[in-house]
């Protein structure tokens, strides 16, 4: 039909995934990257930056909660959590939903991104960025975890794929810094793409988590927005004990968790680690 317009994803070599704008909403070439946010009759409200997904209104859930959910609850009780990226704020929404956590900072490189996406996505923020634990910092997350003083429980990852300002944030040097800034027994988890497509992405990562903590894996999650395959998002910590909490203690952690979640719970978080062989043969 004449006058439509498709937003169309070219991550992969050889392979195209087009979502229909039926209207723009938001389109600017920020100084970092180019954004643009746009309503979908299936994925409701979807930004893209650089042609390449980052959120849609209708499954963001999914990411959000496991990104966040699996660390904190793990860790039992995390008081400070760093996320690098994750300018749309679902992350931090989920973050503050657990009232053990006293501060969150967040990193975020392109100042456009947030205000954006408090304009035309709040309901992904859902006021996350108002809440007075939140610390938002505009600045590059590798110079900001090679530099700070503080010391945190969990580091989120939420990068964007390795392309473009979001490459640095899956470099060894990233990752080592990265760990000076955890303290004892922390978690870092990581986006590392779909490995049926992206398995060099979570080779690299697992590798470099290899050389840096005594304990390194993944867990995957479902997300329909990145096709192709389940999502792998990596895991680095020291305590060993942390990989293998028993459901009955996630249980009683997530009791006391505030609202009602879509998709995580201690029983897929105990299977999200359950990973198939083809996964398996990228963590060397």
């Amino acid at each position: 039909m004449s006058g439509e317009r498709w937003v169309t994803e070219t991550l992969h070599d050889g392979l195209r995934c087009a979502f229909r704008a039926d209207e723009v909403i938001y389109e600017e070439e920020t100084e970092h990257q180019h954004l643009v946010i746009f309503e979908n009759v299936k994925f409701g409200r979807v930004m893209s930056l650089d042609g390449i997904t980052q959120v849609t209104e209708k499954d963001e859930f999914v990411y959000h909660e496991m990104m966040s959910h699996v660390p904190i609850l793990a860790h039992g009780n995390a008081k400070k959590v760093l996320i690098i990226g994750g300018g749309d704020g679902g992350v931090l929404r989920e973050v503050l939903r657990h009232k053990t956590v006293e501060k969150c900072t967040m990193v975020e490189i392109d100042r456009s991104v947030v205000d954006m996406c408090v304009e035309y996505l709040p309901m992904i923020s859902a006021g996350a960025f108002d809440d007075p634990r939140t610390d938002l910092v505009i600045a590059d997350g590798a110079k900001f975890v090679a530099e700070t003083d503080e010391r945190y429980d969990v580091v989120i990852v939420d990068s964007t794929d390795p392309v473009g300002p979001g490459a640095i944030l899956f470099s060894e040097e990233f990752y080592k810094n990265a760990k000076r800034c955890m303290a004892g027994g922390g978690i870092i988890v990581t986006q590392n793409g779909v490995p049926f497509l992206q398995g060099d992405e979570l080779t690299g990562t697992m590798g470099a988590f290899a050389k840096l903590f005594a304990s390194r894996s993944c867990y995957l999650a479902t997300i329909p927005t990145y096709v192709f395959g389940a999502m792998a998002l990596g895991w680095g910590s020291d305590n060993e004990a942390l990989l293998d909490v028993p459901v009955e203690v996630l249980q009683e952690r997530f009791a006391k968790l505030e609202g009602e979640t879509l998709y995580y719970t201690p029983e897929v978080h105990k299977g999200a680690f359950a990973l198939p062989p083809y996964v398996k043969r990228f963590m060397g």
